[in-house]
């Protein structure tokens, strides 16, 4: 089946799954108590929903219902995890271990944490996207609090070594925290198993609603414990006050839920379509796939193509493929991509990169049209600048 426009953006927000809308909308009419409310049915059955979601969430990652929190989204997920590591572990120390390619999230929030007296380590990553883990190994300090780590990069989808960073951090006592944003939902992740503390994750990467999101935070070997960072009526344990967004809650679960039951089936499916498509556009010669091709969500392809900017490439196509660029992109300039400039990419591959994601509505048909759209698009452009430089 083909639907145009052709949505190859999944790493930016997923559509809604219908079973998840059909799941929620009781909760915007007929059972619309507040959480909160305990002392009549409207309230009980609110909460009732919110627990079941709670459940489903644990169970995607393999966590206790009570280890869960649930925020906004990742980001705030995030900052409460950093910042509330922060804030409750100053009498140990002060210095948390990152890498210069997470999330902005994840990066601008450990910046802010050097700006009120904190001490940040930005690991380098190779040519491959990942970060060593000996280097993490070597950087953790007498006063290292906290090792913060991406599970999948949101530009190439390259997998960093969770486990072995995870067995680290317990070796040395260490707290750790994973942005598990992209990856939960499309790969197995499993908090006990890869030694992960804390752990931010959202609902609208996993085809459930924007606008919820939770914090996995570790209630046993070892207890984490953080200051919130949003006071008020100790919501969540008081660990993140505000009245509950039930309904947003229980299409989270319900995504969860189904993103768990689909897992074996559905990376094989998006494995086989994005090789197909990778396949093709890299066969256009003069091009180059960014991050390890054996380490990554199965679902992304990260792809530069010489002598073309990827704006030029992305408007050429705009109307009939949503892709997006491995370039951050301002109104005034282009900056290259600061996770393939980290990766050592030159200026000329960074800014001539298209990210592709697939997703679970993806079809066989759109990826056609994709690898005939694209690459006749690249050919036309590309001959357009040889054409000016003659």
């Amino acid at each position: 089946m083909l639907r145009l426009p052709v949505y190859l953006d999944y790493n930016a927000t997923t559509p809604c799954d219908p079973r998840v809308v059909e799941a929620m909308l009781p909760f915007f009419t007929e059972v619309y108590g507040n959480a909160a409310s305990r002392s009549h049915a409207f309230g009980w059955a609110a909460e009732e929903a919110v627990e079941l979601a709670r459940e489903q969430v644990a169970s995607l990652i393999g966590a206790e219902p009570k280890e869960i929190v649930f925020t906004s989204g990742a980001t705030e997920a995030g900052n409460l995890a950093l910042k509330g590591i922060f804030d409750r572990y100053t009498a140990k120390g002060n210095h948390i271990i990152t890498c210069q390619t997470e999330h902005k999230a994840v990066l601008d929030t450990c910046k802010h944490i050097e700006k009120m007296g904190g001490e940040v380590t930005w690991l380098p990553v190779g040519s491959d996207g990942r970060v060593d883990p000996v280097a993490v190994e070597a950087a953790i300090r007498p006063n290292t609090i906290l090792i913060a780590l991406m599970y999948a990069n949101n530009e190439t989808g390259v997998l960093h070594p969770i486990r072995d960073v995870g067995a680290i951090a317990k070796k040395h006592g260490v707290l750790f925290f994973c942005d598990a944003t992209q990856a939960v939902g499309k790969i197995p992740v499993d908090v006990q198993a890869d030694g992960i503390d804390l752990l931010a994750c959202s609902a609208h990467k996993l085809y459930g609603p924007k606008g919820a999101g939770a914090l996995y935070i570790r209630r046993k070997n070892p207890r984490v414990s953080l200051t919130p960072q949003m006071d008020g009526g100790g919501h969540e344990r008081n660990m993140r006050s505000g009245t509950l967004n039930v309904p947003g809650i229980v299409g989270f679960g319900k995504a969860a839920d189904i993103c768990r039951t689909s897992l074996d089936t559905e990376a094989p499916r998006l494995i086989a379509l994005r090789d197909r498509l990778e396949t093709a556009l890299l066969s256009l010669g003069e091009t180059h796939l960014n991050g390890d091709p054996a380490h990554r969500l199965p679902h992304v392809t990260n792809i530069s193509f010489r002598y073309i900017e990827s704006q030029s490439l992305m408007l050429s196509v705009s109307k009939e493929i949503a892709l997006s660029s491995g370039s951050a992109c301002t109104s005034a300039s282009i900056e290259p991509s600061y996770v393939l400039k980290a990766m050592g990419l030159p200026d000329n591959l960074a800014h001539a990169s298209l990210r592709l994601s697939l997703g679970r509505f993806t079809t066989p048909e759109e990826i056609d049209y994709t690898i005939t759209h694209l690459s006749q698009a690249v050919t036309r452009l590309r001959a357009g600048q040889q054409a000016h430089r003659q």
